[in-house]
């Protein structure tokens, strides 16, 4: 009765954290949204303070392709990085251990599936031998 009790108790306690644990994501997710839309600001004007200056040695036509090349540029180069990046050891090693515990599961499981293969095999040959009689 103890035990039981100790578990309910575990059980709310593990409920309470979760709770918390999600409010405190949507805050923080709440937040990262309007960081984005402050980042968003600051870039904008960022080009807007490159347009103004490169005006003065170019013309307009020629500033505009100096940023929009320079976007482009830095896009590219992210985009580079993003197509090499590859699994690091912890998420190989995190691969490595679900395909074991998936195939120690599967050979876990294999005398049940069995089991439970020859029941309705035994089932459709015990008919079989009704029939025949």
């Amino acid at each position: 009765m103890r035990s039981l009790r100790l578990y309910r108790i575990a059980a709310e306690a593990e409920g309470l954290r979760l709770r918390q644990m999600s409010q405190r994501t949507v805050v923080r997710v709440a937040l990262g949204i309007v960081a984005l839309v402050f980042l968003t600001a600051a870039l904008i004007f960022a080009h807007l303070v490159v347009w103004f200056w490169l005006r003065t040695m170019f013309s307009e036509l020629v500033a505009a392709a100096i940023i929009g090349g320079g976007d482009l540029v830095l896009a590219l180069v992210l985009v580079l990085f993003a197509a090499l990046s590859k699994p690091g050891r912890v998420e190989r090693e995190a691969l490595q251990v679900r395909r074991s515990a998936l195939a120690g599961a599967s050979n876990a499981m294999a005398p049940l599936a069995l089991a439970s293969m020859a029941v309705p095999a035994l089932r459709i040959g015990a008919e079989l031998m009704r029939h025949r009689r």
